[in-house]
This record gives structure tokens, C-alpha cells and sequence, in this order.
């Protein structure tokens, strides 16, 4: 291998371990968002049935607003 073509393959070998690294830390992230949406989710369930156990259980008046 002549010089250039050695000092190219050496750079390439380089971006391609930034790139693995890249990816590697996008590939963390991703699951680590996924696990969060995962459990906001599940409150989401929990306040949205909350909520409608609340909503059931009060009796509201249905009158005009003393500003009226």
C-alpha cells in the first residue's frame, strides 16, 4: 500500500469508529426515551381513569356563573 491510500484508509477507519460511537450512544438514548414514554403512558392511564372516577362521583351544578 502506497502512502496516500494508507493515510485515507486511516481516515476512514476513523470516521467509522466516530460513526460506531454515534450510533452506539443514539441506540442508548432511544431505549432510554422509549422506556421514559413507556411510563408516562402509564400514568397518563392512571390519571386519565382517575379523572373519570372523580368526574363520576361529583355532582356539579349546572348553574350560570355568579358573574351573570
Amino acid at each position: 500500500m502506497d502512502k496516500e491510500s494508507e493515510e485515507r484508509f486511516t481516515a476512514l477507519e476513523m470516521k467509522f469508529a466516530y460513526l460506531e460511537d454515534f450510533v452506539q450512544k443514539l441506540q442508548e438514548e432511544s431505549v432510554k426515551q422509549s422506556k421514559e414514554i413507556e411510563i408516562l403512558r402509564e400514568e397518563n392511564r392512571i390519571l386519565g381513569s382517575r379523572y373519570q372516577e372523580l368526574a363520576e362521583n361529583i355532582d356539579i351544578p349546572n348553574r350560570k356563573p355568579p358573574h351573570y
